[in-house]
């Protein structure tokens, strides 16, 4: 641990880098489950799903950074690398033998829901470690990974 300023104590602040390391590796994995889907479509809605499965890529690398930083500024250490991801994500291996955009649909979109699960688990986790800011975190994560999970959805409803 690094010394910080920062009004959580020292065993609080050790908890907590825990939980965010641990969904950073999620992170990590879900990013590159995205890219697998994005690379991998095909089928008659190839190009809407191509372009979404980038855009979720695009917006979990941005939760990815936004945990990273936040485990920092407690004075942790970010675990964000590729082999670390791999060792400690708590998410499913994503299938390698898929290519109808529906079943990257339903791959993806059990991916999302499992991330944001445990990042909404972390919020009460988070808050009663005394660290509302890394609850809100989570809350923010939660929130745009709902969203991002609807439009995934959305292409298998009617």
């Amino acid at each position: 641990m690094h010394e910080t300023k920062i009004d959580i104590e020292k065993d609080k602040r050790e908890q907590v880098i825990a939980m965010l390391n641990a969904r950073l590796s999620d992170s990590i994995d879900l990013k590159s489950q995205a890219k697998q889907a994005h690379w991998n479509v095909k089928g008659p809605s190839f190009i809407a799903l191509h372009e979404l499965f980038d855009q979720v890529a695009g917006e979990v690398e941005g939760y990815t950074d936004m945990i990273a930083e936040r485990v920092t500024s407690l004075g942790g250490t970010a675990e964000g690398t590729v082999r670390v991801a791999a060792e400690k994500s708590s998410l499913k291996q994503y299938p390698m033998e898929i290519a109808d955009g529906r079943d990257h649909v339903e791959a993806l979109s059990a991916a999302l829901a499992e991330y944001a699960k445990a990042n909404r688990a972390n919020i009460e986790d988070a808050d009663e470690a005394g660290d509302l800011v890394t609850a809100d975190l989570f809350t923010e994560i939660a929130r745009g990974t709902d969203k991002l999970l609807w439009f995934v959805e959305a292409h298998v409803q009617s």
